[in-house]
């Protein structure tokens, strides 16, 4: 008796973690939407769901569900976070119907025969074919192609009754926008304090001295939806109109950095992000990799290693607070490496506003999504940078758009495909 009231969720699960039964409108709900900060019990309800509909317990479904999408960020997300996570799939008490995870097939199977079958917004065309009864979608907000990904799932969503939830630390991006005023969607609301009884005290302590009250701890902590700042030099609409699968012929390739010379915890991140341009004038950020925190020779390998994969033509470095000890700590890593030093000497908003200008003429594509250097896009307005300690990642951004557009450009450019 008590072993299985101790495997009741519907028992332990707080109410925010439980479908509504109804929409707004009285209707049957078509998506439920459960937003909620870091470590608040998302993964742990979407699985809980999950077991639920294969199982027909009756709050949750008439009868047992089949045929069940799996879609997260990419598919090491699906299978390390929806799946094997310690809140996931397989980490649930199924008794005598515990399932099986076939890697190879990217899919669970229980013995009464239910499918779930693991799928990467990375690869929308992948949901061509398939057909499900429900899915379930993780952290949508970071998905690369949001709005290709939904629409191949809903095609797919045709057989029973078919429903999804959506569990998702809240961005302001226009699929996740959309899907908050549809009459159809029930959502959810959970604070990463209200699951406080199953994260570490020094972990909440640490984030509510750190963030409590930011616009970040706002959007990380309270899962609150948070859009841009008043005035900011960008939007999520322009970003989100301006993105692209992958990128043509490059004449340039620059890796910038914005180092950081503190490695403790608390020490700004180290931005990292490589950008090229093509015959057009057209730009293409092709990737971020920023550290959140680092020792000066751990970053440098970092940057000397992507200026060799993507075969890029300088290093950027931000010189402000190492001066020549960032450059030197480069050549460490790599003498050859040549390294272009810049100096800022204005102010953020002065040195961003002209390369936000170029997105404005349409010259500057993301190629596919990075949701850490968007948001702090979008938080940069006249009054300053309201999404938390530093616009690392921006700065680094800043740093190579301004080489490759706003100098002149270098001589004999290499040309390459990306």
């Amino acid at each position: 008796m008590l072993k299985a009231l101790l495997q009741d969720w519907e028992f332990w699960a707080r109410d925010d973690q439980l479908p509504p039964i109804r929409a707004k409108n009285g209707q049957d709900w078509y998506v439920w939407l459960m937003l909620g900060g870091r470590g608040a019990g998302k993964t742990r309800a979407g699985a809980e769901w999950i077991k639920a509909l294969v199982e027909g317990h009756p709050r949750f479904t008439s009868q047992p569900v089949g045929r069940i999408a799996l879609v997260g960020e990419t598919f090491a997300d699906v299978r390390e976070v929806m799946i094997e996570g310690i809140s996931g799939l397989l980490s649930l008490d199924y008794g005598r119907n515990r399932p099986v995870w076939e890697a190879s097939r990217r899919r669970l199977v229980w013995p009464n025969g239910a499918i779930a079958q693991g799928f990467s917004a990375e690869d929308p065309e992948s949901l061509r074919g398939p057909q499900f009864e429900a899915a379930w979608c993780d952290e949508l907000a970071k998905w690369a192609y949001a709005e290709a990904t939904w629409d191949m799932l809903q095609f797919g969503l045709r057989i029973g009754r078919p429903r999804q939830m959506v569990t998702t630390t809240p961005r302001p991006v226009p699929l996740l926008k959309k899907l908050m005023q549809d009459p159809l969607t029930v959502i959810s609301r959970a604070k990463t304090s209200e699951n406080a009884a199953f994260l570490a005290p020094q972990f909440l302590k640490t984030i509510s001295e750190r963030y409590a009250g930011t616009r970040l701890g706002r959007q990380e902590l309270d899962g609150d939806l948070i859009e841009e700042a008043q005035g900011a030099l960008w939007s999520r609409a322009l970003l989100e109109a301006l993105r692209v699968r992958e990128a043509p012929q490059l004449q340039r390739i620059v890796v910038a950095v914005d180092p950081v010379a503190a490695s403790h915890k608390r020490a700004d991140a180290c931005g990292i992000v490589a950008a090229g341009i093509d015959r057009n004038k057209q730009i293409y950020v092709l990737q971020d990799k920023t550290l959140a925190s680092a020792r000066p020779a751990q970053w440098a390998a970092v940057c000397v290693a992507l200026y060799h994969q993507l075969e890029a033509d300088a290093l950027i470095a931000e010189v402000n607070q190492g001066g020549e000890m960032v450059a030197a700590v480069i050549h460490e890593a790599d003498a050859h490496v040549p390294v272009v030093a810049v100096r800022a000497v204005r102010g953020k908003y002065l040195r961003a506003a002209p390369v936000a200008q170029l997105y404005e003429q349409g010259r500057v594509h993301h190629v596919g999504a990075f949701p850490e250097l968007e948001d702090e896009m979008c938080a940069l307005g006249p009054g300053g940078f309201t999404g938390g300690k530093s616009p690392d990642r921006l700065d680094a951004l800043v740093w190579a758009i301004t080489d490759l557009a706003l100098k002149p450009e270098a001589a004999e450019p290499r040309v390459r495909r990306v």
